[in-house]
């Protein structure tokens, strides 16, 4: 039996449904039975409810099915109304929009397929244009923790929904932050995947090129839970992507270097709390083992200004052109403004934008060299609802500040709670890398809720256990110190990368090494020999599948061989070494430490 503050996070949950102290009909009835109370805080969260009769339908099939090979049975979830859901409406927050859908969006169906119950469809920001939940005419929905202020949109009812305990995660989407700034407001988990690393066949588009479905949950454990279900290529979908590496991101903080923008270009909008905040966010991570990094910024909220004042407002228009020009009374007031705007630009314009997106995505890409993560507040600052209706545009354009770029950028991010401010309101950072790190950012991702928060959304209840470690399978697999051209982002990374090697952290070797740039090799590449004494020298560690690391090493040229490598710490492990005979003449460069400094010092202008 499930009880009113039972937490239907998804690790507690599937625990009690598996071992059959729960069933998914009790979840029904306790989802029921609390959405109906929770419509006296906010009516406006969802837009459409499946009916009793149809949820105990299908928690009846799951229960004479039984749960093996389902991982998410009788998880009950949300979906945004901008997604289809068979036989049920769609409005994308536009009733005379409304139609009944023929077929589910791939990303539900995979989730139904996988045991889990949708229990509705969430109220949004009209046409998912807006990241104040407040452009709806359901209502706008209210903050879980103070329902004067915002909850954030576009994705405004599927972040509450979960943030107040009726569903166990949600689905929303997220264009220029729509499934990053609720979860922020809500103390929440949200996860931005890679554009078209989750199918987005059968949602209504806003940016088509630019839109990708996200995850909203209690805990990262399970926005990646639900991430491995729903992901996955789709040739249907003109815009999914087959699955790339994503290797260069570690997985823990230790030793990961954290970009953070510098002081100057970072914006909170006059609120000392919220800045307070990302202050102690940044320390908290650093206390886990990251290397604070200060970056350059300004090519990245370049790219957010973009949004807006380029032509991808135009594509929006374009997604409800026969809509907007037949019925444009039916939208909401500002919602027609924005949207609007989108009929004058030209292709002239589109093509200028593109080029100026192309530069700042080159100028941002040396950042990439110097970091493994980027760390940000999710949103500057909350408003209230009011002062938002009093002034829309500017107001909303502020909560956009440091989403806006991503998905033009093409990165994977996650919004993670980092607690409270000074009026008890939540607010977030968030973690954001090179497309396809989504697995490694759910990871990070929970370490650093564990360390900044201890309940989950507005429920109460605290953050369950963390999952065990896996054990290690040392025979699968071989750890490697690599401190040359194989390292992430250099000329040689592919062939670990198409090796299915995952990167496990930066360190150094123990001070027994010396490092010479060696002659006669393309790309240029760096020989390493033991010496006592010597210099300590930076070194990845690599994990490489035992399958593969044979055809990784026949493809090591002489005289550079594997060898064994003493770490800082005294771990010893397998690693690149090179043979004496082959350093004579060549440049000692092992004071600098790293074949990174190397590189960077041999490419700077004389």
């Amino acid at each position: 039996m499930l009880k009113a503050t039972d937490s239907l996070d998804i690790q507690t949950l599937s625990r009690r449904l598996m071992d059959g102290s729960v069933r998914p009909s009790e979840v029904v009835t306790a989802v029921l039975a609390r959405i109906e109370a929770y419509k006296a805080r906010d009516p406006a969260v969802w837009i459409h409810l499946l009916s009793r009769a149809e949820l105990e339908a299908r928690a009846a099939e799951l229960e004479k099915r039984g749960p093996a090979g389902l991982p998410l049975y009788g998880i009950p979830f949300a979906i945004k109304d901008n997604i289809d859901l068979t036989g049920q409406p769609t409005t994308a927050g536009c009733p005379d929009y409304r139609y009944i859908a023929d077929a589910s969006a791939t990303v539900v169906k995979r989730l139904v397929d996988a045991g889990a119950i949708v229990v509705g469809k969430t109220n949004l920001d009209q046409f998912a244009t807006g990241l104040s939940g407040t452009r709806s005419p359901y209502g706008a929905c209210r903050n879980t923790f103070d329902a004067r202020y915002l909850s954030g949109g576009s994705s405004s009812g599927s972040s509450v929904a979960v943030a107040a305990g009726l569903v166990s995660f949600s689905l929303g989407t997220d264009t220029a932050g729509s499934g990053r700034v609720p979860a922020a407001f809500n103390n929440l988990i949200g996860l931005k995947p890679t554009c078209g690393a989750l199918s987005a066949r059968g949602v209504v588009p806003a940016c088509r090129s630019l839109d990708c479905i996200s995850i909203f949950a209690l805990t990262a454990p399970d926005a990646g839970a639900v991430f491995d279900v729903a992901r996955g290529f789709d040739a249907a979908d003109a815009y999914s992507r087959r699955p790339a590496a994503g290797g260069r991101v570690p997985s823990t903080f230790e030793h990961l270097r954290l970009g953070v923008p510098r002081a100057g270009q970072l914006e909170f909008f006059g609120d000392s709390g919220s800045e307070a905040l990302f202050t102690a966010a940044v320390a908290k991570l650093e206390s886990l083992g990251a290397t604070r990094v200060e970056i350059d910024f300004e090519p990245f909220l370049k790219a957010a200004r973009l949004l807006y004042e380029g032509p991808w407002v135009a594509e929006r228009y374009v997604a409800i052109r026969e809509f907007i020009e037949k019925r444009p009374e039916a939208l909401f007031p500002v919602t027609r403004q924005i949207i609007g705007g989108g009929s004058t630009p030209s292709a002239a314009d589109a093509f200028a934008a593109t080029y100026r997106l192309k530069e700042l995505i080159r100028a941002a890409e040396p950042v990439w060299d110097t970091v493994d993560v980027i760390v940000t507040p999710t949103a500057g600052t909350i408003y209230t609802i009011d002062a938002v209706n009093a002034d829309p545009v500017r107001l909303n354009s502020n909560l956009g500040h440091y989403t806006n770029f991503m998905n033009l950028m093409d990165f994977s991010a996650i919004a993670v709670p980092a607690g409270f401010l000074p009026s008890g309101l939540p607010l977030g950072v968030t973690l954001f890398a090179p497309a396809f790190a989504d697995s490694a950012l759910c990871k990070l991702a929970d370490s650093a809720q564990r360390a900044m928060v201890a309940t989950m959304g507005a429920t109460g209840n605290a953050l369950p256990p963390a999952a065990p470690a896996p054990v290690r399978k040392d025979a699968a697999t071989v750890r490697l110190a690599v401190c040359g051209a194989h390292m992430s982002g250099l000329p040689l990374n592919g062939q670990l990368l198409e090796r299915g090697a995952t990167l496990l952290r930066r360190c150094r070797t123990a001070p027994r090494y010396q490092l010479f740039a060696l002659a006669g090799f393309t790309p240029a590449r760096p020989g390493m020999l033991r010496a006592e004494p010597g210099h300590a020298i930076e070194v990845e560690v690599w994990e490489v599948p035992t399958a593969a690391f044979g055809s990784f090493v026949d493809g090591i040229p002489a005289p550079l061989g594997i060898g064994t490598v003493e770490l800082e710490d005294g771990e010893t492990l397998r690693g690149f070494q090179c043979e004496a005979y082959a350093v004579a003449g060549a440049r000692d460069i092992s004071a600098l430490g790293s074949w990174r400094k190397f590189i960077a010092e041999t490419a700077a202008p004389a």
